[in-house]
């Protein structure tokens, strides 16, 4: 009996073993149905309204952010110049952007550019998850990506302002965006030469403001100095429309930071406080810096303050923590300070509204010490193998790749306006303001 007993029982457990075995192989087969699941693209409803949503916030950086910046600095016999300059510029890189833009930025796998695989936006439908996020559709990519290289492209208008010809302005445009835009985003972000570097700019510290404040830089030497410069007064007409540009840009660059994290995610959440406390830190030390040096803060250094804050931010706003965020903004505010006096004078160009020593500073000192508070010992996220002498001098290449491409292709695109529909209006003209001799129209009716 109890040998039948025992022959049963062990051909019930002979017959229940494959069962037992399924049963402790379902944890893995749903762990790996799961694993392939999550890696496999999808558009996330949340991550694409997160992207929409920046893409609105850059285009107010530009419109009307950047042109109300812009328009106050200017004197008043100019501004509507300024404000058609940087509406006019932004329509054109838009369109620019949709033709080859795109696909020279993100289209193939170039060391300097990208390819033709997306020209005139060919084979993308709006099913077309992003190769570069892969949980939103293609199209929202290309928009934000279209924000980033308009405002880029705008904000040289304010180097050569007062001066300079709307037709040399849209002829400018287009050969800077093609060779020197382009290619920059294309090895930064778009899997190029300093991306394989290991080179760190999560928003455009180098490919939007060094390249854009070196562009300026050229333009300012190119086109020469403002007519009565130094003997008549070229203070800001109106205060009030700079500080509420300004306002529009600090506001607009949660989209140009936090979305640059591609995602509705920690990253996002990260950049966006950086964006709040670097940009503060920044008008703090400008304050300051401005009440030793001239014994009073002023709202036009509180207001340049903020950008050269947010410039400085800009390349290191997912990569370090709030602290190293705050030093950055802190030494961009300083630095900027000098920028925009004794470094102006020392270079000797007509920067007409500081692109250089806001933008072009800011966003060396903001690239540099990237590679420094990217440290997890100093709070930032880190990067695999990281050593931060190394990553600085990554860094230090980026910056200097990106100044000397920019200069020469400014220079090159300011002499091709040059000789092909003038570069500097009549002297006259200038007088009298390019609002009525170069638009037929006034900013204010007195």
């Amino acid at each position: 009996m109890k040998k039948n007993l025992a022959t049963a029982l062990g051909l019930g457990l002979l017959a229940a073993s494959p069962l037992l075995h399924a049963q402790e192989a379902v944890p893995a087969v749903v762990e790996t149905v799961t694993a392939v699941v999550e890696t496999a693209p999808a558009i996330d409803s949340g991550d694409t309204a997160w992207m929409l949503t920046s893409t609105v916030l850059v285009i107010l950086m530009s419109l009307p952010g950047l042109a109300l910046f812009y328009g106050g600095l200017a004197r008043s016999k100019n501004m509507v110049s300024v404000l058609m300059q940087v509406f006019a510029v932004f329509s054109l890189i838009t369109f620019l952007w949709a033709i080859y833009g795109y696909s020279l930025a993100f289209g193939g796998e170039g060391k300097f550019f990208g390819g033709f695989d997306f020209v005139f936006l060919k084979g993308i439908t709006p099913d077309t998850i992003s190769s570069a996020l892969s949980t939103i559709p293609e199209f929202v990519f290309v928009g934000f990506q279209a924000a980033f290289a308009a405002i880029t492209v705008a904000l040289i208008v304010g180097s050569f302002a007062e001066r300079i010809k709307f037709s040399a302005v849209l002829v400018f445009s287009v050969i800077w965006f093609t060779f020197s835009y382009i290619p920059v985003a294309h090895m930064v972000w778009g899997g190029g030469l300093l991306a394989e570097d290991g080179a760190l700019d999560f928003a455009g510290g180098t490919v939007i403001h060094i390249n854009a404040g070196v562009a300026g830089l050229v333009g300012a030497y190119v086109l020469g100095k403002r007519i009565g410069l130094g003997k008549e007064s070229f203070a800001p007409h109106s205060l009030t429309l700079t500080m509420v540009g300004a306002s529009l840009l600090w506001v607009g660059w949660f989209g140009f930071n936090a979305g640059s994290a591609g995602a509705a995610n920690g990253t996002a959440g990260l950049a966006f406080v950086n964006t709040i406390v670097a940009t503060a830190a920044a008008v703090l030390a400008w304050m300051a810096t401005e009440s030793i040096v001239k014994g009073k803060p002023s709202l036009l250094g509180a207001a340049s303050g903020a950008v050269a804050g947010l410039v400085g931010v800009t390349p290191a706003a997912g990569f370090v923590g709030p602290m190293g965020a705050i030093v950055i903004g802190a030494v961009a505010g300083v630095v900027c300070v000098w920028g925009v006096s004794g470094l102006k004078r020392l270079l000797g160009a007509d920067d007409s509204f500081d692109v250089f020593g806001v933008h072009g500073v800011g966003g060396i000192i903001g690239a540099i010490l990237t590679g420094v508070f990217v440290s997890p010992s100093l709070g930032g996220v880190g990067v695999d193998d990281y050593a931060m002498g190394h990553q600085v001098l990554v860094q230090l290449k980026g910056v200097l790749l990106t100044i000397v491409w920019s200069a020469v292709v400014a220079y090159i695109a300011y002499m091709v306006a040059k000789f092909t529909v003038g570069l500097r209006v009549e002297p006259d003209a200038e007088r009298e303001g390019l609002d009525l001799t170069s638009h037929g129209e006034v900013a204010y009716h007195l």
